[in-house]
């Protein structure tokens, strides 16, 4: 890869409800071009359930308070809420000469050598897209290309109230198990786990990490 196109910058943006991040990645995505430098944003949403393209309604089983947001992903429904870390890379596929498939086992590389840090097994499950420990999903993966450009991106769950996943069919699978980071006995505090999947992240994609201290504009509309 071009030392240029490993430049990748990575945006902070804390905790932040979901659909402003969505509304901004969708207007970043569609304003860049050949010359616009990969970003990687992390972000902890507030509490919020997203259906994707395919995301049929009767998966949500009881969302109670919680929102249901209709998105332009891929995959069934999912949860975001605190204690999560979501991460969304804004990747050009083509000038990182990465296919589809590969950028999502890369994905999935990144956050089973993560856990791994903690001596925590984790694998993939065929036809069933994320990373999973005995069974019991960690982290999931839902993603969207647009021209060659990436959007969306993966959920890994650190230490979180689980009962959400509970009024919900997750990615579509009735009664399939979720667990945390911090339930295996790794750790609690985000801090200590977001350094480490930035590192794995930036290694399966051979990138340099810049961090940026401006966050993107997310007050305007869609």
């Amino acid at each position: 890869m071009d030392p240029v196109s490993r430049v990748c910058r990575v945006r902070e943006l804390g905790r932040q409800p979901y659909e402003p991040v969505w509304r901004a990645m969708q207007r970043f995505t569609d304003s860049r071009d050949e010359q616009t430098a990969d970003e990687l944003w992390v972000v902890e949403h507030d509490p919020v359930f997203t259906l994707g393209q395919a995301g049929k309604p009767e998966h949500v089983l009881a969302p109670g308070d919680i929102p249901v947001v209709q998105v332009d992903r891929g995959g069934q429904v999912t949860y975001h809420g605190p204690g999560q870390i979501v991460a969304y890379p804004l990747f050009d596929l083509p000038r990182m000469k990465v296919g589809v498939r590969d950028y999502v086992c890369k994905i999935e590389q990144a956050m089973i050598d993560t856990v791994g840090e903690w001596n925590i097994h984790a694998e993939r499950k065929a036809g069933a897209p994320g990373v999973y420990v005995a069974g019991a999903k960690i982290g999931a993966l839902g993603i969207r290309v647009r021209h060659g450009r990436t959007f969306h991106g993966l959920a890994f769950n650190i230490a979180m109230d689980l009962s959400p996943w509970y009024r919900i069919n997750p990615c579509g699978y009735e009664g399939l198990q979720v667990t945390t980071l911090a339930d295996l006995g790794g750790p609690s505090g985000m801090d200590e786990v977001k350094p480490v999947l930035l590192e794995k992240l930036a290694q399966q994609f051979d990138l340099q990490l810049q961090l940026e201290n401006s966050l993107p504009d997310l007050s305007k509309a869609a």
